[in-house]
């Protein structure tokens, strides 16, 4: 007896590349949206002849747009979870400090509450951001 085996062709899908694809998507996705969401942010300092750059690793940055929205290392943070927050980023280290940047159309009380915030909190430094003189 002549038994012929019959080709079939492959009816599975191969899913391995497919995520593959989507694995690399969501990593790069992870990677720009910081990126994206600090390029978004537009506070204009005001100028000061003085300044001094802010140690990176110690610093808590909070920024405060046009619009009234405070964000902290450039996420976004309603005011009535500024302290938790806050809490969060500086821990009990009294060597940490905070920057506050803020538009110049930001009414002063924003800055103060901001200010007032950090105090309660024990923050060491307190500072506040501004952009350089041009030439």
């Amino acid at each position: 007896m002549n038994v012929r085996r019959l080709r079939q062709p492959m009816v599975e899908m191969n899913l391995v590349p497919l995520i593959d694809v989507a694995l690399i998507l969501v990593i790069i996705f992870m990677v720009l949206t910081p990126v994206l969401i600090q390029s978004q942010i537009t506070v204009k300092l005001p100028e000061s002849s003085t300044g001094t750059p802010p140690e990176s690793e110690t610093t808590v940055e909070v920024q405060i747009s046009r619009d009234g929205v405070i964000t902290i290392d450039g996420r976004p943070v309603p005011g009535a979870r500024l302290e938790k927050e806050l809490a969060l980023r500086m821990g009990a280290s009294a060597k940490k400090s905070l920057l506050v940047q803020s538009d110049k159309s930001v009414p002063i009380e924003r800055i103060v509450f901001v200010l007032d915030v950090a105090k309660r909190l024990g923050v060491g430094k307190l500072g506040i951001g501004v952009v350089p003189p041009k030439g």
